[in-house]
């Protein structure tokens, strides 16, 4: 057992505790949080010097694993650019734990990460939830599949409109590649059941969970009118979405606030490489929390390196969102979000015990980061 004591207990499942205590069973599982609690025999005991300590912090969209640190061609492996449709595709068979990515998210207090295909393609592939601990991602699984996939915008009229001269080559066209995509998946989920026997598809195999609303559409949008692409697309088809990037989300919080939708808000930090970012800001993720809109903060990592998530939510808070809800929004929210809240994000008794002991508040200080990382019960960094 692990008992982490005389820590300021941020727990994300109710009001701060100045001094507390958490502790971990032998399984890895959180057996007790409270202000005071006794060792039990043989327990390890970690005494947080009252530091701030928190539930490790969710990422709801990234491609960790997938892009590799430090390498080119050798180590991208998330756009599969030769066929704009490709759901059968993995993440988890692209995946390398070994990249020194995962280690230094877990430095930056990042413990768990929703990794998946980039946007190059309209529909790319499953996403996979996972912790960022462990040498073999089967062992590191929280869903799988989390979501399918999907891009509107630039990316896929770039990728095969200006570079091969192929559909799609407009925003119809994604769209209609899409929905014809969506019909057949349809028409060839009810002719099994039917019990028809219809030539086996992959792709539209991996596509029956979206059709049958068991995982979302992940839905690539930056601009306006891409973002209401999707939703008109995921009504029309009675299939669950998630809204990722969401740029443009200030300029439409109202109308996103009807539909009661996830937004996964970022890469916020950096340039406007591309005039779709033209409305990038930080000020989003408050505009869009106002509003009523579930909102998560995501680096799109390595576009911001994965331990930065922190900083980012440190200034979305300057740039207005409250400091609670900035830390949900790459907590409890994000997890809430992906399917897990109930293994992840806050630190509650039967959730996983994962845990970062903060050398300083990371959204109130540059430079803050774990002193210590726990996951599942086992300590993966310290620098205590």
């Amino acid at each position: 057992m692990l008992l982490i004591q005389n820590g300021h207990i941020k727990s994300m499942a109710g009001p701060d505790l100045e001094r507390g205590c958490v502790l971990i069973d032998d399984n890895g599982i959180i057996a007790a949080v409270g202000p005071e609690l006794e060792a039990p025999a043989g327990a390890q005991v970690i005494d947080a010097g009252g530091r701030l300590v928190t539930p490790g912090c969710v990422e709801a969209h990234c491609h960790i694993g997938l892009d590799n640190e430090g390498m080119g061609w050798e180590g991208h492996d998330y756009n599969e650019i030769v066929d704009p449709i490709t759901p059968q595709l993995r993440a988890i068979d692209s995946i390398n734990p070994q990249d020194e990515a995962f280690g230094l998210a877990l430095r930056g207090g990042v413990t768990c990460a929703c990794t998946g295909p980039g946007s190059a393609n309209v529909v790319g592939g499953t996403f996979v939830v996972l912790k960022l601990a462990g040498k073999r991602v089967d062992n590191m699984i929280l869903k799988d599949p989390a979501a399918m996939k999907c891009a509107f915008g630039e990316n896929p009229k770039r990728c095969y409109g200006s570079n091969m001269k192929k559909s799609p080559m407009t925003r119809m066209a994604t769209a209609a590649l899409l929905r014809e995509l969506l019909f057949k998946t349809r028409r060839y989920r009810d002719d099994k059941a039917a019990g028809k026997d219809p030539a086996f598809d992959m792709k539209l195999e991996a596509m029956i969970p979206v059709i049958n609303g068991e995982i979302p559409l992940k839905a690539h949008a930056h601009r306006a009118d891409d973002i209401l692409t999707a939703v008109r697309i995921a009504r029309e088809f009675h299939v669950k979405i998630t809204l990722d990037h969401c740029t443009d989300g200030s300029l439409i919080a109202d109308e996103l606030a009807k539909e009661g939708l996830p937004a996964f808000v970022g890469p916020s930090l950096g340039g406007k490489s591309k005039i779709e970012l033209l409305n990038k800001s930080f000020r989003t993720p408050a505009d869009l929390h106002a509003a009523g809109v579930s909102v998560s903060i995501i680096t799109d990592a390595p576009v911001i390196p994965l331990q930065h998530l922190p900083l980012c939510a440190g200034l979305a808070v300057n740039a207005g969102l409250e400091e609670d809800e900035a830390w949900r929004a790459i907590t409890i929210t994000p997890a809430t979000q992906l399917g897990v809240g109930d293994r992840v994000g806050s630190l509650e008794p039967g959730k996983d015990g994962d845990v970062v002991i903060w050398t300083a508040d990371p959204l109130r200080t540059v430079g803050g980061e774990a002193a210590m990382t726990i996951v599942n019960g086992q300590v993966v960094y310290s620098a205590l």
